[in-house]
């Protein structure tokens, strides 16, 4: 049961940097504050941690939502030798990898397809950087974001759990090792040749582009003929 808060609770959660610790005990006793400031502070990984496996953001977040429930119901079996954040993804991965399970009779993150799939899903949301006045920069950062979305999109599933903890969520090698219950040898192989499969996706997405580079036609090159031959009468006038 989720009980509301009194003015002296109020002042005590005023600040967002309380420890794991007090926040863990305020949640167990059902306080909405401390229940609502766990879920904000690590919304954003469990979010990317879900998205990674399962690339539907709207299926994503039901995985989230569905990680909350479990976990806020079953907080008194977290065991304080784990981080929080160690146990709330670790559930995420169970319930996104289990939704894989079903979906595609796969056996878990080790046996999950290893092929390449460029189709379905919808594009991994990055953090936004914040808002820009010129619409042609923010035009810019959302192309580029795009393509790297689509570029993660097309890693296989293990390799992407890899690149989306290390390179985009920025944990350690030792954190996604421990995340993802692999071998941190695991974890440096998978992220090597997830970043050259980036490469080549992103190279590929790029290559198709270059003949447009440096554009010069329409009404550019329309006056461009029209002031050489403005320049060629000049001359034969003179």
């Amino acid at each position: 049961m989720v009980t509301p808060l009194v003015p002296a609770e109020r002042q005590n959660l005023e600040t967002f940097a309380l420890a794991e610790t007090q926040l863990v005990d305020l949640a167990r006793e059902g306080n909405e504050r401390a229940i609502r400031m766990i879920i904000q502070r690590y919304n954003q990984r469990l979010f990317r941690t879900a998205r990674a496996i399962i690339r539907n953001d709207a299926e994503a977040e039901d995985i989230v939502q569905a990680t909350y429930v479990q976990a806020f119901t079953h907080l008194a079996s977290f065991r304080r030798e784990a981080q929080l954040s160690t146990w709330l993804t670790r559930i995420t991965l169970n319930e996104a990898l289990g939704r894989i399970r079903r979906q595609r009779k796969t056996t878990g993150l080790e046996d999950i397809d290893m092929q390449m799939n460029s189709h379905g899903g919808q594009v991994l949301q990055f953090p936004m950087s914040p808002a820009v006045s010129d619409p042609e920069t923010e035009l810019s950062r959302s192309q580029t974001r795009t393509l790297l979305e689509h570029a993660v999109d097309g890693l296989p599933v293990d390799f992407r759990a890899v690149f989306v903890l290390r390179d985009v969520e920025g944990m350690s090698t030792e954190e996604t090792a421990t995340h993802l219950d692999i071998r941190i040898e695991t974890v440096k192989t998978r992220l090597h040749r997830a970043r050259k499969l980036m490469r080549v996706a992103i190279e590929k997405q790029l290559a198709g582009a270059f003949s447009a580079l440096f554009p010069f036609y329409g009404s550019r090159c329309s006056s461009m003929a029209d002031r050489v031959i403005v320049a060629l009468q000049s001359r034969t006038k003179a």
